[in-house]
């Protein structure tokens, strides 16, 4: 098995350029030309809509001039002139709403497929790597990232690229008209100002990073707390999380105090270098008037380009700023498309096929730290229809092994086969389809009862939904239900009792159809009332299925084929219920201990002791 990094979630090396070479893709999708026709048609608008905005200073300064002539037409020319000078305003802002009209379609598909492949990258993404990440950051990262291509793509497409346009025509204008002199001011002013915003914008980034991390981390620690809600009601640590949610919001503060105070000087600079820059193209053209040169409708053209770039220049700071946020934005969420896949098809992976559900694992070695084996020489056979079950103490391997058969990790060495077919030569999908697993921690979405039972084959019908309910002992309880299958089983199915979480979740599993089954200490968490009733139900969706029971209470093992005892990723004993007592060894001696432990217990609920003792002694079993 390849070494993974200690923390997967630590930023690359990719710029900004790579970040934009990232995003090119969407905005000029394969396979769709009328999406880049649509870009080339924004595009013309986009030209035409500056080209139009550059000559309308142009006719008010001739109505400028008209009207400070004695000579010419006082009433005729100028109006027509002031009458084009309106139409080419309107035309030039509805070419602008025209170019963001076409373009819409272009810019929220763009969107809508990075998110979504972004999606579905996270989910083919292995355990390892959710269980070294923080949900809440995830969570973040994609919905600031597609958030900032948005704003990337509404404010450079159609505000810096464009300014910088009308800044090219404009000191083409002003050198036709007036001579170099003017458009080199007029340049000039434009570079300091960029630069200016460059240079001081890139020292203030460290903040807005230090910002993005602290809100992160807020962001995390808040949905982590509210999702364990009940515990922290239980330790009475309601002070201690706020004081760690605090704790994130006081650095997220102290990192926006200190880009609010740089702003201010980014502000201050920028304003200085466009007045001075207006200043001297002023002091120019009236010195131009003075000299005869230049009339007063050259001044006001002047005042009025200067104006004009002075507009989107001065909001320009601004959107440089958000721009840099934006593609920092954007490199987290396609830096979590970069993360390499652990776990991938081969390139002749084929589908599963399905004979008998007959389940090996031939010499199986495992760990996921080289430091620390899990599993050692692991060797067993599932034959079709039968049930294994796996025992043995917290950390022996159990678990490991049904992650291993799910494939959520490679083996390191040995394999691990379906009906003679390496897990690691046949498809995912194909593969998980034929697996039904019910966990000990069974863990429901906030939806209905229906939506959580229909999780296992969304396209089952309602007939069939109900059908899996009744077989999972749980239609009845339902149907008491004011709602009855719409019912909401609120966040992480806490509006359920364990017993009712269990149920569904064995109904969910026999609503999917599988051949294999994993149970995963399904019945470690609950009341031995509730225990025996999803024992029943558990032998009854097991008939006939090929299935694999991993246990930490011996009495809901005894009925199976074959025990495996587990001890530091060690198969140390094998055989049936009765073999294993035979053996008098270790299996023997848990077997013990848990039946005193039961019976301690059952003597304390007769005597009415309290339950902190009675649950003691049920820690006492396991």
């Amino acid at each position: 098995m390849k070494p993974q990094p200690d923390n997967p979630q630590e930023p690359g090396t990719r710029n900004d350029l790579q970040t934009l070479h990232t995003l090119l893709p969407y905005l000029w999708p394969h396979g769709e030309p009328a999406l880049k026709f649509r870009v080339l048609i924004a595009m013309l608008f986009l030209t035409v809509a500056k080209a139009t905005n550059v000559a309308v200073p142009i006719f008010y300064k001739q109505a400028v001039d008209s009207l400070t002539d004695p000579a010419g037409g006082l009433i005729v020319l100028p109006v027509a002139l002031l009458i084009t000078y309106g139409l080419t305003r309107v035309l030039a802002q509805a070419f602008g709403e025209f170019r963001d009209a076409v373009f819409s379609r272009v810019a929220q598909r763009a969107i809508r497929l990075a998110g979504l492949k972004t999606f579905r990258h996270l989910h083919r993404l292995s355990l390892r790597f959710h269980l070294g990440r923080k949900t809440g950051g995830i969570s973040r990262a994609v919905e600031r990232g597609t958030k900032g291509i948005e704003f990337l793509l509404r404010f450079m497409l159609f505000n810096v690229i464009p300014t910088m346009l009308e800044i090219i025509l404009v000191c083409g204008v002003l050198w036709y008209l007036y001579g170099i002199t003017f458009a080199l001011v007029t340049f000039s002013t434009m570079c300091i100002y960029i630069i200016w915003t460059l240079v001081i914008t890139e020292k203030r980034l460290k903040y807005r990073r230090v910002m993005n991390e602290t809100d992160s981390e807020a962001h995390t620690r808040a949905v982590d707390s509210l999702l364990n809600f009940e515990t922290v009601k239980y330790f009475g640590n309601e002070e201690h999380e706020a004081n760690r949610f605090d704790q994130a919001l006081r650095g997220y503060e102290a990192a926006a105090v200190k880009s609010g105070v740089s702003l201010a000087g980014l502000n201050i600079g920028q304003g200085f270098i466009i007045s001075s820059g207006v200043t001297i193209s002023m002091l120019l053209a009236g010195k131009g008037i003075v000299d005869g040169t230049m009339t007063i409708g050259d001044f006001v053209l002047v005042n009025s380009y200067l104006i004009q770039l002075f507009l989107p220049l001065n909001f320009l700071g601004f959107v440089y700023r958000e721009i840099k946020r934006s593609l920092t934005d954007m490199d987290a969420m396609f830096e979590l498309i970069d993360q390499e896949e652990e776990i991938r098809d081969s390139e002749n992976a084929k589908s599963l096929s399905i004979k008998g559900g007959e389940v090996v694992f031939e010499k199986v070695r495992f760990q996921y730290d080289v430091r620390r084996p899990i599993l050692k020489d692991i060797s067993f056979r599932v034959a079709p229809g039968r049930n294994i079950a796996l025992v043995g103490p917290s950390g022996s391997g159990k678990s490991t092994i049904s992650r291993l058969l799910y494939r959520f990790y490679d083996v390191a060495e040995g394999r691990i086969t379906i009906d003679g077919q390496d897990i690691r030569d046949i498809t995912q999908s194909s593969l998980r389809a034929a697996i039904g697993m019910v966990p000990q921690d069974t863990v429901l979405f906030n939806d209905t009862i229906y939506y959580n039972i229909a999780y296992g084959r969304p396209d089952a019908t309602p007939s069939e939904v109900e059908e899996a309910a009744r077989l999972a002992k749980i239609h009845d309880f339902i149907m008491t239900l004011p709602d009855k299958y719409q019912s909401k089983v609120g966040e992480r199915g806490l509006k359920l009792s364990g017993g009712e979480k269990q149920r569904v979740a064995i109904a969910r599993t026999i609503l999917k159809r599988p051949h294999i089954l994993i149970f995963d200490e399904a019945t470690s968490a609950l009341d031995s009332e509730t225990e025996q009733g999803i024992l029943s139900s558990l032998r009854e969706v097991s008939e006939n299925h090929t299935t694999l029971t991993i246990a930490h209470r011996l009495s809901t093992v005894i009925d199976a084929d074959e025990i495996l005892v587990l001890e530091s990723g060690e198969v140390v004993e094998r055989g049936s219920h009765d073999q294993l007592l035979g053996l008098n060894s270790r299996y023997s001696d848990m077997w013990q201990r848990q039946r005193q432990a039961a019976k301690a217990r059952e003597t304390l609920a007769k005597a009415g002791e309290p339950e902190d003792l009675i649950l003691a002694a049920i820690k006492s079993a396991d």
